[in-house]
């Protein structure tokens, strides 16, 4: 008997790999404040798009802001943000 795999179980956890950097999604409060203070508009971001796996499991709708918090041995942690296309 062939057991049937759930779509959920299909899935994979893209943030347990330690290639994939962490990923959040911005507050409306969070999502002004930062476009306030690197005075730009929200078509001037990086984008990604919904599909998007990561975007996919944070569950990020379109102008959603997501933050993506890396690490470096010379800068030690920065980060990066985009707008949800």
């Amino acid at each position: 008997m062939v057991k049937k795999i759930k779509e959920e179980e299909k899935e994979l956890d893209i943030f347990r790999s330690g290639l994939v950097p962490k990923h959040e999604l911005l507050n409306d409060t969070e999502k002004s404040e930062l476009l306030k203070k690197l005075n730009v508009k929200l078509s001037q971001l990086p984008r990604i798009k919904h599909s998007d796996a990561a975007a996919k499991i944070l569950n990020a709708k379109r102008n959603d802001i997501v933050k993506v918090i890396r690490t470096s041995m010379v800068a030690g942690e920065y980060y990066y943000y985009r707008v949800v296309v």
